[in-house]
This record gives C-alpha cells, sequence and structure tokens, in this order.
C-alpha cells in the first residue's frame, strides 16, 4: 500500500491525496509537520533532506515533492484522462501545474499564513493586501482562459486542474470579497461537487 507523509490540511499533501483518491489507489496516510512535528526528525530527514512534506512511499521507493509525486503516480498508475494520452494536452496540463507552483503560491500562501496562522508579532496587513491583489489578478487570468472551457485544459479534468483547485477552495472562503470571476466560480463549482474533493480538500484550516 501507499503511504502519504503530511498532514491532510497542507495545500501540498492534498494535491496528492485528491489524485489518489481520484484514481481509486489505496493509501494510508501519516500526520507529519505543522502541529504534528516530526518532519525534522532524522528518520524523517533521511527519507526527505528538505523537512517538507509530503513524501510518497511505493514499497521501497520514496519520492518527495508534491507536483512530482503527483506525476509519478499518473505514471505508474493513472492514464487518460488524469494524464492525458494526447501529448498537446498533457503540455498545457504540465503548465498550468508548474503555472500555479510559481506564480499563484506564493501569494496564496501569503494569504493562508496571514489569515490563518499569524500571531499578533508576524501579522502584516500590508503584506496580506498585496497578496490579495496579486492573486486577485492571476485568478483573473484564469477567469478569462476558462471562458470558453469547463476545465484549464479544454472539456476534461486532468492532473492539470489539481493544484490550482486545491488553492481554489482558499481564495473563495478566505477572500469572500475578491472580484466577481464566474468564469472560476463556476470551473470551481465543477471540483467541490466532486467526492474525492470534498474529502481531501475542503476541510477546516490549521
Amino acid at each position: 500500500m501507499l503511504k502519504v507523509l503530511g498532514r491532510a490540511t497542507s495545500v501540498n499533501v492534498q494535491k496528492v491525496m485528491w489524485l489518489i483518491d481520484e484514481l481509486g489507489l489505496q493509501a494510508e496516510r501519516f500526520d507529519i509537520g505543522g502541529r504534528h512535528g516530526g518532519n525534522q526528525d532524522p528518520e524523517y530527514l533521511a527519507k526527505n533532506p528538505m523537512g517538507l512534506i509530503p513524501v510518497l512511499e511505493d514499497g521501497d521507493y520514496v519520492i518527495w515533492e508534491s507536483q512530482a509525486i503527483m506525476r509519478y503516480l499518473l505514471e505508474a498508475y493513472g492514464g487518460d484522462p488524469w494524464l492525458p494520452s494526447d501529448i498537446k494536452v498533457r503540455g498545457q496540463a504540465h503548465q498550468w501545474m508548474d503555472w500555479y507552483l510559481t506564480v499563484m503560491h506564493p501569494p496564496m500562501t501569503t494569504i493562508y499564513f496571514q489569515l490563518i496562522r499569524a500571531t499578533e508579532e508576524t501579522k502584516d496587513d500590508a503584506a496580506l493586501a498585496a497578496a490579495k491583489e496579486k492573486a486577485a489578478q492571476y485568478w483573473t487570468v484564469l477567469d478569462k482562459h476558462l471562458a470558453n472551457q469547463p476545465f484549464l485544459t479544454g472539456d476534461t479534468l486532468n492532473m492539470g486542474d489539481i493544484p490550482c483547485g486545491c488553492s481554489a477552495y482558499r481564495w473563495h472562503t478566505l477572500v469572500p470579497e475578491g472580484p466577481d470571476l464566474p468564469n472560476l466560480k463556476a470551473w470551481w463549482d465543477r471540483l467541490n461537487v466532486r467526492p474525492a474533493y470534498k474529502k481531501n480538500i475542503m476541510l477546516p484550516f490549521e
């Protein structure tokens, strides 16, 4: 059985767990990181020297970095439609996965930490406002992209939707005052009725 090391509320763990459920795979998840700790223990660092989550164990095989884990699972156990058979569609899916990581993840992380994790000492209203503005710009890009298609690469949900889909729950929940983005909202509504999405993404924040 697959093992996933990482707490359920981590957005990076959520990417992996959502995909695992959509693929119909069996996995045991262990609470590591955040309030659970353990990610700086020598045993864990031997698996992931960065001390970050998640880590996937598939028998004796160990891999870290959430999107690398996703790609491994898709190559090992997936297939069309989650791993698109059309190489051009697959390229677009990879594009949106990496766009999330390089563009959307930084401001969304700031929003999350400022609204959920910040203490009186670490609270930074200016940083929060800047992150909301930047994230709104990026979500607007995605809203325009979705104007004429239901999912990020066309008519079918696939791996390309997962990273942004995880973050979309945080955006719509934490920033209800954000701009009106009807195409983005319609896309998110297609995701948030899926059992695997509800189970792994729509969780309380911590």
